[in-house]
């Protein structure tokens, strides 16, 4: 399956399906990719097995090779800077090419060392999750964490194509697997409500590796994002729907210091549970569609936030979300729901507003 993303920047391919690394050479060059040199940037959990058929297809004296460890506490300037070493050191042109192999954290640093390197050099993005399948590795946001956030210092920086071969995804566990799935309920609940149906009868398959139901998913989420990033790149108005959930997943995940006990797409699921029932409170979000999204919650186990967190930690996870990039003053913005593919944007409310709502939730 193939996708063409067209934004003001560029346009590039989005390769979905199996066995794709096997001939990443001549994907590349039927890509118009003419790069000389190569650097693989890869995260340590990818198999072994699979970078070394990556590697294999390329001129041992055109690549070099970098293993990091990627996690929330990496992505950081640090690991830019060793990125940018060897680019500097091998004297890289805008034309050489940076590949990432890996999960979003991996493409969003790896995407902006490329987009600061002499200004852009082509990137190529492989990810390996399922959640950087749908998500990270279309629209061309990347950046790095600082001590006030997730994501403060980053670019707008398109790549230069995206190859998300399935193979990557046999030996995620289920927890990786719902971890993406989160993101493609978020596109199906912005944008379609016949493809929220689908992930509601099939979503055991998804998460099972059932390949057919598998690819039609990551396609149909793709399709979702490309269309919402191409009438607005930059996140100016329309994109900002992409955020359902995210201003409260960003806040847990923060309160919790970026825990392996709750990954980026369960803190979503999480803070999609949060959005639903606060927009559901403020009666913006209709009873019925409600129930649809609350039981497929229930059904997937991400309806509890005391599992996670304590009455005292809500004053942190406030303080997290006025530092959102959405807001413009001194009120939390959020991304709701009316409906099912009905999503309404800048929707801002006071932090005692909040604070009363979580109190109800977090005991």
């Amino acid at each position: 399956m193939n996708l063409k993303v067209k934004t003001n920047i560029n346009n590039y391919s989005v390769l979905i399906g199996k066995n794709l690394c096997s001939k990443i050479n001549k994907i590349i060059l039927k890509e118009r990719i003419h790069s000389q040199k190569f650097l693989i940037v890869y995260d340590s959990k990818v198999p072994a097995k699979m970078i070394k058929s990556i590697l294999s297809k390329f001129d041992k004296k055109k690549i070099e090779k970098k293993k990091i460890v990627f996690n929330e506490k990496s992505k950081n300037l640090k690991t830019v800077n060793s990125i940018l070493k060897i680019l500097e050191k091998q004297n890289f042109s805008r034309n050489d090419c940076l590949i990432s192999v890996g999960g979003g954290i991996c493409g969003d640093v790896c995407g902006f060392a490329s987009s600061i390197f002499k200004r852009g050099l082509n990137f190529v993005n492989l990810p390996t999750t399922l959640l950087s399948q749908v998500d990270s590795a279309i629209g061309g946001k990347t950046g790095v964490n600082s001590l006030s956030g997730k994501n403060m210092i980053g670019s707008f920086y398109q790549p230069s194509l995206v190859i998300s071969d399935i193979n990557f995804l046999k030996s995620l566990p289920k927890k990786e697997m719902l971890c993406g799935y989160a993101e493609i309920l978020k596109h199906s609940l912005i944008k379609n409500k016949i493809f929220f149906k689908f992930l509601k009868k099939n979503f055991s398959k998804i998460l099972s590796h059932n390949d057919k139901f598998l690819e039609r998913a990551i396609y149909k989420s793709c399709l979702i994002k490309k269309e919402v990033v191409e009438k607005d790149e930059k996140e100016k108005n329309i994109r900002k729907v992409l955020n359902l959930g995210h201003t409260f997943a960003h806040a847990y995940e923060a309160t919790i210091g970026y825990n392996k006990g709750l990954n980026h797409g369960e803190a979503v699921l999480l803070g999609m549970m949060s959005a639903v029932e606060f927009g559901r409170q403020k009666n913006i979000l209709k009873k019925s569609d409600y129930k649809q999204i609350i039981d497929h919650l229930k059904k997937l186990n991400y309806c509890n936030l005391n599992k996670y967190f304590k009455s005292k930690d809500i004053s942190k996870i406030i303080f997290y979300m006025k530092q959102d990039k959405k807001n413009k003053d001194s009120k939390i913005n959020l991304i709701l729901l009316k409906g099912i593919a009905k999503p309404i944007l800048n929707k801002s409310f006071r932090e005692n507003n909040i604070k009363s709502f979580l109190k109800n939730l977090i005991y």
